[in-house]
């Protein structure tokens, strides 16, 4: 599994169900793993305000993430990221489960997360430093998941238990991180979102419980 290169901005609501969560994970895995690129942000600001379920709990998120990316500049979005989630040595907020999950990095719930990759076939590739921990990996993972030819691995079992051990644990911790940080405009509107689409996905596997 390589790093997210591509991003794509949420569907119309007339789109299949499961491509519009796919474009999802694929929009937040790019958002997260580093400043968004000028075509992306362009896109972000030319994108329909209605979430593909109109009226839902997606919308107000998805609202007020188009209007901040309205309101602020490439570079103030990208300065932002840096100073939330770069730098040298320990950044200001952290976006891997790890450290969520146990206070520190590399622990074990990285060594359970890379058995179960390997189980679905997945592995992380070595020109990217970071571990597989980190959001934008796990969202794309959750993409490959949904939008994957092979239906023994991207199918909803695999999806469930994938988001249930690796992404639902930590969510709401990460974004709690990031809307506290007195630095966070753009960024805490994102984690807002991604914390509102990851309730509608647990709601979404516990039906199928």
């Amino acid at each position: 599994m390589t790093a997210p290169v591509t991003a794509a901005i949420i569907p119309p609501s007339d789109f299949d169900e499961e491509v519009a969560r796919a474009e999802i994970y694929g929009l937040l895995a790019h958002l997260f793993y580093a400043p968004p690129s000028p075509e992306l942000l362009q896109g972000l600001r030319k994108a329909e305000p209605q979430a593909p379920d109109a009226g839902g709990f997606l919308e107000a998120p998805w609202q007020d993430l188009l209007r901040e990316a309205r309101a602020m500049g490439d570079g103030a979005i990208a300065a932002e990221y840096d100073t939330l989630f770069g730098g040298m040595g320990k950044p200001e907020v952290y976006l891997f489960g790890s450290h969520y999950l146990t206070g520190f990095l590399n622990e074990k719930p990285l060594v359970g997360l890379r058995n179960d990759l390997r189980t679905l076939g997945l592995a992380r590739d070595p020109a990217v430093s970071e571990t597989e921990d980190h959001i934008a990996f796990l969202y794309e993972v959750m993409r490959y998941l949904i939008a994957g030819e092979d239906a023994g691995v991207s199918n909803l079992a695999r999806q469930r238990e994938f988001f249930g051990n690796h992404i639902q644990p930590w969510i709401h911790d990460m974004g709690a991180a990031i809307a506290a940080h007195p630095a966070a405009r753009f960024y805490a509107r994102a984690a807002a979102f991604s914390e509102a689409f990851a309730s509608v996905e647990a709601q979404g596997f516990d039906m199928l419980a």
